[in-house]
């Protein structure tokens, strides 16, 4: 069945940002079929949103940017924020999609930087911006004029702090680059992490590589049946441990690697990136910890669990990721499944894509929600939430600080529901 600003299938589209038309999924069998039903009412809530996560972070003023572009939500922990950009190449593997090429990422590393001082890196090529506009339906040359002028709090190319630092690894939903994930990104380095959020070749609306290529979302015209999406998120899983290999290898990609602490390693993402991060830890040891942000498991928590490893559920309040839903059956089993520190939260008043940057872009360029449900919790408040959760889990996890904010539900922040459902 086709639905509008799906990806080619709804198997698909349950873990992704929706941006291209769909198309019919293979036959299957019996079993697989009611599956990917399952999940195809999921994404009829889920991926016909455009895109979505966070306006503004508490009371705090944004940080001086453009005035032509979009405000981005100030960081809230204490260091400034550098950033600098790596083109990586994985020459031992073809690219899933697009076979004839070796398999590529760009890598934004956000981080504690020294100083505030320098020129703000900017947030998304203007041919990026297009793209990602063009995407969700919108061609107002103004629109794009203003996201392209967009700036980060990240100063490009600024000196870090001195130490060793946790590193972590963040990687976006099917479809999005990986600017929609800066909110959280410089959010972390201000708090004193090394943050690198992918972009995978050929899996978002448009991704600017060296010499002037563009890559396009290829796989969002290849991928069509579950078993697709499971190659999908096993592949992120490996391009989430080249990453390491790069940042803390014999020979480092990054001339500042050795500020980050290989002991001491996390993987987050949303949706696809949130599945790609279960799947990274089970491919490999050096990832202590991970989040999936309301992304279906489609590369399953091995029945063996994840060798006692903490791992985090963070999503939508709703039928689709809730322990009695109706929608995602892979986080019932994933949790079943998680044999170390886990939680399942959920967050009232979101929807699928509220744990990206997006509702920031959407806000102040006029663009409205192409979904069925609008999410109801405030914008700022969304932000506040997944950020002090993420960055309680890993500095739980990765620095071994108590963190009372994950023991159970609290009055200050009763949107966030804790769900325990019996083993």
């Amino acid at each position: 069945m086709k639905s509008p600003r799906t990806l080619r299938t709804a198997a698909a589209a349950a873990l992704v940002i929706a941006l291209t038309a769909a198309a019919p999924a293979v036959a299957q069998t019996q079993s697989q079929t009611q599956t990917q039903t399952q999940i195809q009412t999921q994404s009829r809530t889920q991926a016909q949103t455009t895109v979505s996560a966070a306006t503004a972070v508490s009371s705090a003023p944004a940080a001086r940017q453009s005035a032509e572009g979009v405000l981005l939500p100030r960081p809230t922990g204490a260091s400034p924020v550098g950033r600098e950009t790596l083109h990586l190449v994985d020459r031992s593997r073809a690219d899933l999609w697009v076979p004839e090429q070796r398999r590529e990422l760009m890598v934004d590393l956000y981080y504690p930087a020294r100083s505030g001082a320098g020129t703000p890196a900017p947030y998304a090529d203007p041919r990026e911006a297009r793209l990602l506009l063009e995407a969700v339906g919108v061609r107002d040359p103004a629109a794009v004029a203003k996201l392209a002028a967009t700036r980060t709090h990240g100063v490009a190319g600024a000196r870090p702090e001195r130490g060793r630092h946790p590193l972590v690894v963040l990687s976006p939903g099917f479809g999005g680059p990986r600017y929609t994930l800066t909110t959280l990104a410089e959010d972390l380095a201000s708090r004193g992490y090394v943050v690198a959020v992918v972009d995978h070749a050929h899996e978002a609306a448009g991704t600017v590589f060296p010499g002037g290529r563009v890559l396009t979302c290829v796989a969002c015209e290849k991928a069509e049946t579950l078993e697709d999406m499971r190659k999908a998120t096993v592949n992120r899983g490996q391009d989430i441990a080249f990453v390491l290999d790069r940042l803390t290898g014999p020979r480092p990609a990054w001339r500042h690697a050795s500020i980050i602490d290989r002991k001491r390693i996390g993987a987050a993402g949303h949706s696809l990136g949130g599945a790609a991060a279960a799947s990274a830890m089970a491919q490999d040891p050096r990832v202590r910890a991970g989040i999936n942000m309301d992304g279906t498991f489609g590369d399953p928590v091995p029945a063996g669990g994840l060798d006692g490893r903490p791992f985090m559920m963070l999503g939508t309040h709703s039928s689709v990721h809730l322990p009695d839903g109706e929608g995602d059956p892979t986080w019932g089993e994933a949790w079943r499944n998680l044999d170390g520190w886990k939680r399942w939260l959920s967050v009232a008043g979101t929807d699928h894509l509220t744990f990206s940057d997006v509702p920031v872009l959407f806000d102040q360029l006029g663009i409205p929600y192409d979904a069925p449900t609008q999410p109801t919790i405030r914008a700022e408040r969304a932000v506040e939430l997944v950020r002090a959760y993420t960055a309680a889990f890993f500095d739980l996890h990765l620095r071994g600080l108590p963190q009372p904010l994950l023991d159970g539900p609290t009055a200050d922040n009763p949107e966030v529901h804790f769900n325990r459902p019996e083993e």
